[in-house]
């Protein structure tokens, strides 16, 4: 189980303090020098469930992301099953949580396979970490799953925005950790690819045993594949609960300031007269 309480988090604001070079999630409470950008931030995840974050731009869904993967400062506690995510090492850590980023134009021209076989660096040993036949057999797994035989031997940046994102995706699978944080996945993919995708993700968690925190902007995948759903604004969480109720309520409206509801519903009814 992932259990959030009582969160702060924001970005140091250019300036060097003696706290700022300890270690992400070691540095004392209120040590970060920028603005909170979540607060007061109160979640709980738990194993076999997809739990799905939805808000406006800027909201700070991203940021709660990325402190959960403790890439940010913060206050307050963060959990997985019972132990302090600050008590754990990097690489242990990666054993547990994998966090899938929005993609950025920044990255190393890799092949497809080497770039998805950096995911099983956490389970590696010793000096010269080569891959075991396990590790191969992992990759060769993620790379059939996501459709990527036919290009798995090309560089990432000879790849389409979907096949790029698909493969970052299989890097994290094939980390093997036991809570995913997904930020806006269904980026770059077509209709068909979207779908599959979280319906392979629905499915891994369930038989896995694992967790999903996945950011989405989409409300109809929120609705058609999250088991419980939180809706930020400014920082804060809003509302949280089942899809069906975070959806159906007046912090939709207020949190989006338009009538998404009446929106869909028309939408809904113009297909129908096609």
């Amino acid at each position: 189980m992932l259990e959030i309480n009582n969160l702060y988090a924001g970005y140091d604001a250019g300036r060097v303090s003696a706290h700022s070079i300890l270690p992400i999630g070691k540095r004392p409470e209120g040590a970060h020098d920028g603005v909170d950008i979540i607060k007061n931030i109160n979640l709980e995840a738990r194993t076999g469930e997809i739990l799905c974050i939805a808000g406006p731009n800027g909201c700070g869904k991203s940021t709660l992301l990325k402190t959960i993967a403790r890439l940010l400062p913060y206050r307050g506690s963060i959990t997985v099953d019972g132990q302090d995510a600050a008590s754990f090492t990097r690489k242990d850590l990666a054993k547990k949580i994998a966090l899938l980023g929005q993609i950025s134009q920044i990255y190393f021209p890799y092949t497809v396979y080497d770039t998805i076989s950096l995911g099983r660096y956490a389970h590696t040993t010793g000096f010269l970490k080569s891959l075991s036949a396990k590790d191969r057999n992992i990759i060769a797994a993620a790379i059939k799953r996501l459709e990527l035989e036919d290009v798995q031997n090309q560089l990432i940046t000879e790849l389409s925005g979907g096949q790029l994102q698909r493969v970052f995706l299989a890097r994290t699978l094939v980390q093997d950790p036991e809570i995913i944080l997904l930020d806006e996945p269904t980026n770059h993919l077509d209709l068909k690819h979207q779908i599959e995708l979280l319906q392979y993700l629905s499915a891994w968690v369930r038989e896995k045993n694992r967790i999903i925190v996945g950011v989405l902007h989409d409300l109809n995948l929120v609705h058609r594949f999250s088991d419980y759903t939180a809706l930020m604004r400014d920082g804060k969480i809003v509302s949280r609960g089942k899809p069906e109720e975070v959806l159906n309520g007046e912090a939709l409206r207020e949190v989006y300031g338009m009538d998404i509801k009446a929106f869909m519903r028309e939408s809904l009814e113009r297909w129908g007269k096609m």
